[in-house]
């Protein structure tokens, strides 16, 4: 299938196909018509992947940098060994960076892809399922500051993502059960009838079958909303639905307790718990979004006091003019930017 995320002269499309990294060279050479690229990847990715990519990209002159997984990596002081790698190879902005990976590798490769030269070229192909339904469409892309989660990035959108779904079937239990927190995400954010789809399943085992359109639908919400706000001053906020808290649990553990998706279930309960109290949602949501989240295997709480949290959101990237936007539900399906203040935060919860 094929989605186009329509920004203009930024636009791009989206091929999502079960098998389609072995035709890679074909959708490739419809967007480059240079002959060097480089392949950023991870020691985890690479050893399935690497290989058989370059052996499907025979026409180029394929460079690769294969680097550490895990979350640590997407810090500033990598930035320099990507740069190094990339003056090396002689990488100039007529070449193409691709980005095989997760998460981590799509944005980290993404803005050094950005900023080295003043923008080169680059190609998403994400293989977990966090970075199929979310982080590879967008633009966004980041690395990470002691101080907080992607703080220092930019908007570079890919001239092209190639999604493989089989690529799923080497992850780990725990990286499919980190991508199923933004697939229910999305069922909260806006689609009522995903979240209920997901809802009809007992396990990812069982909802499998499914797995490609499901993908196509996160997909083509956030594509939908990325092209109304493309620099996430507006409705594209509410990509950021259990972000708030998660990316400050993601933090406070030094990103080696919970995963992205584990953080980000977690912030979704929680920030709904909150607002039901405060009357700004409707009693039971939270209680629907805990129910899924047992099914999928996501954690709901991770024992910490809120007040141990605020200085982190204090850094948030929704905090705009002085005031901190959250997102809410006004029920499941239904989502919405609330500005509020650090107040919203004042309970001596334990989450």
């Amino acid at each position: 299938m094929e989605l186009t995320v329509n920004l203009g002269k930024e636009s791009y499309s989206i091929y999502v196909e079960p098998g389609i990294l072995r035709n890679a060279e074909l959708y490739i050479s419809h967007i480059f018509k240079g002959k060097r690229m480089m392949i950023i990847s991870d020691d985890h990715v690479y050893p399935l992947y690497g290989e058989s990519l370059i052996k499907a990209l025979s026409s180029y002159e394929c460079h690769s940098l294969v680097l550490p997984h895990g979350e640590l990596t997407k810090s500033f002081q990598t930035l320099p060994q990507i740069y190094k790698a990339l003056l090396e190879e002689k990488i100039s902005r007529s070449d193409l960076v691709i980005a095989l990976g997760g998460g981590v590798i799509g944005d980290l490769a993404g803005f050094a892809a950005a900023s080295y030269l003043r923008g080169v070229m680059f190609v998403q192909i994400p293989t977990s399922l966090l970075a199929q339904v979310d982080s590879s469409v967008g633009g966004k892309v980041a690395v990470d500051l002691p101080q907080g989660k992607n703080l220092v990035g930019a908007f570079y959108h890919p001239r092209l993502v190639l999604v493989d779904p089989e690529t799923l079937d080497t992850l780990p239990e725990r990286y499919i059960t980190d991508g199923m927190g933004e697939v229910i995400k999305y069922g909260c954010i806006r689609d009522e009838a995903l979240f209920n789809l997901l809802n009809s399943h007992t396990s990812f085992a069982d909802l499998k079958s499914q797995l490609t359109s499901i993908i196509c639908r996160c997909i083509d919400i956030k594509r939908f909303i990325v092209e109304a706000d493309q620099f996430d001053t507006g409705e594209r906020m509410l990509l950021n639905f259990g972000h708030t808290l998660g990316h400050t649990i993601e933090q406070y553990y030094h990103y080696k307790r919970e995963s992205h998706g584990e953080a980000v279930a977690i912030g979704m309960y929680q920030i709904t718990k909150i607002a039901e109290k405060a009357g700004l949602t409707p009693t039971g949501q939270a209680e629907k979004i805990y129910r899924i989240l047992k099914t999928y295997g996501l954690p709901y709480e991770c024992g910490l006091p809120v007040s141990v949290l605020t200085d982190a959101i204090k850094l948030d990237k929704k905090n705009l003019d002085g005031r901190l936007n959250v997102v809410l539900l006004h029920k499941i399906g239904d989502s919405y930017v609330y500005p509020t203040s650090l107040d919203f935060f004042k309970t001596d919860g334990i989450i």
